[in-house]
Parts: structure tokens; C-alpha cells; sequence
């Protein structure tokens, strides 16, 4: 029997990069997957053909699958998002907090409402499903699991990302939070801190051999990451493998917060 079979699962910013590989590494495991994208009607159009992509994936690996379209930072858009999910499903187990953007301008120069934008997504988004998930979670009686995706810029900084890395921060502490409020009616509540991934929000330096020659001579294993290296960590984490497992953050960064000067063109990303 696989790990995660006939578990329902909601991946926010599935379509694309670490999202997509979560989502098909759980229908490995043989879960069946939620895949909510973004709502903007510009954004949309370019990442629904991925998404379903992905659902063709998930699909031929005999497990169910759905879209879920919505702006996590919004809250009608996040209830809308779970009210579909349960009417379709009856029930979730495993709630990934995926979503995610950044901005890049030093912090002297940097425009309020793009400091906005990336807080909504990344924390206020995040905070909007995991309080929706764990309503859920509660209604039944306890048990589920919730895992966000943060980055080693939560503990470390990095020039001209104050935005990012203060909703990272934020991130790991409302996991932690939730962990231990949570913990005696059975609800997980885990972070993976990718490192540098290759990922389309990384396209700036994971396409620029010269680039990204530059981001790997910082990383100890001597290269950057693939998406999937994060999926299975998430398998892990959703896993009964990880049932004594909370309230941690797991660095997936082949050694990079070890010894890495961030004053290096690279960022994390999802």
C-alpha cells in the first residue's frame, strides 16, 4: 500500500515549480490532489494550462484530481477554495501552504503596495488556509496535517528581499504556533525551508549558466535543487512516517544556511 493512499490533499500554487512536483509526488504516494492557482485573470490564463498538465499527470496515476482557482489572501476567495474542496471530496487530510511570490528592490526604494502583495500571499494567505484546514480538522475530531513552504531566508537574510523574508519568518512562526495549539487534538503542523531550486520564480538565475554557476559555487553540494528534492520531503512530512513530527522546519539547501553569504543574486522560491 502506498504511503498516502486515498488521502485528500490541497496544494495552493500547484501549477508550477515546487507546487507541481508536490502535487504529482503525492499522487505518487497515491493521494488524491486539489491544485488551487492564482486568480488574477491575467495570471490565470498563464498558469491554468500547467495546472492541467498537472491534473493529467495526477489522472493517469489513478488518482482524482480538481482545480480550485483563487487568491489565497483572499478570504472569500480561501473559504470559497475549501467549501469546493469538501463538497467535492467530503474531506482533507493534508493541507499544503505552497503560494507564494517575492519582490526585489532595496528597502529605501520599495513601493508599499508591492510589500503588501507579498505579505498577503505569502502570510496572510497562508494563515487564511490553515485557519480554514484546521476549522476542518476540528469538525472531525482531530487529526490532519498542514505544511507550509518557507525558505532558508526565514532565519538568514538577504539584501533587497525584506518583504519575502519576513513573511518566510512569519510563516515558520505560525506554524510553530499552530503546532502546539493544536498538537492535543492531533494536527501536525511542519515547514520545509527549501534552498536555491529551480524553479520558474528562480528563472532569472537557474536559465543564465554564468548565473547560476555563481549561486552553486555558494552551496557546499555543489549544486542547486529540484523541485521533486522538496516533494519528497513533503511526502515525508504528510506520512505516517512523521506521525511524531511537529512544530519543525526542515532546510532542504544542500548545506547553503551552513556557510552561505546571501549577497549572492539567487533567491528561494516555490
Amino acid at each position: 500500500m502506498k504511503r498516502l493512499e486515498g488521502k485528500n490533499v490541497l496544494v495552493t500554487g500547484g501549477s508550477t515549480g515546487i507546487g507541481r512536483a508536490t502535487a504529482i509526488r503525492f499522487a505518487d504516494e497515491g493521494a488524491n490532489v486539489a491544485i488551487n492557482y492564482h486568480s488574477s485573470e491575467r495570471e490565470a490564463e498563464i498558469t491554468l494550462e500547467e495546472a492541467q498538465k498537472t491534473c493529467s499527470i495526477i489522472r493517469e496515476k489513478g488518482c482524482r484530481e480538481m482545480l480550485v482557482q483563487g487568491d489565497v489572501a483572499s478570504e472569500e476567495d480561501v473559504e470559497r477554495i475549501f467549501r469546493e474542496v469538501l463538497k467535492a471530496w467530503g474531506r482533507l487530510d493534508v493541507l499544503v501552504n505552497n503560494a507564494g511570490i517575492q519582490t526585489e528592490s532595496p528597502t529605501h526604494e520599495m513601493a508599499m503596495d508591492a510589500y503588501d502583495r507579498v505579505l498577503a500571499v505569502n502570510l496572510r494567505g497562508a494563515f487564511l488556509c490553515a485557519r480554514e484546514a484546521v476549522r476542518h480538522f476540528l469538525d472531525r475530531r482531530g487529526g490532519g496535517i498542514i505544511l507550509n513552504n518557507t525558505s532558508v531566508h526565514e532565519t538568514i537574510p538577504k539584501p533587497h528581499y525584506a518583504p519575502y523574508a519576513a513573511s518566510k519568518a512569519g510563516l515558520g512562526a505560525l506554524a510553530r504556533t499552530l503546532a502546539l495549539e493544536y498538537a492535543g487534538q492531533g494536527i501536525r503542523v511542519n515547514t520545509v525551508a527549501p534552498g536555491a531550486i529551480v524553479t520558474p520564480l528562480n528563472r532569472e538565475w537557474a536559465g543564465d549558466p554564468e548565473k547560476r554557476a555563481a549561486v552553486e559555487g555558494h552551496i557546499p553540494m555543489g549544486r542547486a535543487g529540484e523541485p521533486e528534492e522538496i516533494a519528497a520531503v513533503f511526502a515525508f512530512l504528510a506520512s505516517d512516517e512523521a506521525a511524531y513530527i511537529t512544530g519543525q522546519t526542515i532546510y532542504v539547501d544542500g548545506g547553503l544556511t551552513l556557510c552561505a553569504d546571501f549577497r549572492t543574486p539567487w533567491s528561494s522560491g516555490t
